[in-house]
């Protein structure tokens, strides 16, 4: 994931989490919000809650991997915020990416068939 696709400022995470939508599943939390800009951008919250290092660094690495794969079929214009929660820990990719891509769903980031 290259940097300007990526959210890093404290002040974005804000704007996204104040005036945004959210869509919850079992096991992730999705913000979106409309940003002016031609590309989506993405960010992710894992907290300490759900384990050490090694733990948080693998969610990570799961959701960013969802969002690569399936970056083609979204919508751009769009900051998001991925939030793991604590059932995200002991499930498996499949499952967490299910959940992702239900939450996309029930946001209206999807494509639908034929849409540019």
């Amino acid at each position: 994931m290259n940097p300007e696709t990526s959210l890093k400022q404290n002040s974005d995470f804000r704007a996204v989490y104040s005036r945004g939508k959210s869509a919850v599943s079992p096991r992730t939390v999705i913000y979106c919000r409309k940003n002016r800009r031609e590309k989506n951008r993405v960010g992710f919250t894992v907290s300490r809650k759900l384990g050490n290092a090694v733990t948080r660094n693998r969610v990570r690495r799961r959701l960013r991997e969802v969002m690569r794969l399936h970056a083609p079929s979204l919508r751009q214009g769009y900051d998001l915020i991925l939030v793991a929660r604590t059932r995200a820990v002991a499930s498996d990719y499949g499952k967490l990416e299910a959940d992702v891509l239900r939450c996309l769903d029930q946001l209206h980031l999807l494509k639908k068939d034929g849409e540019e």
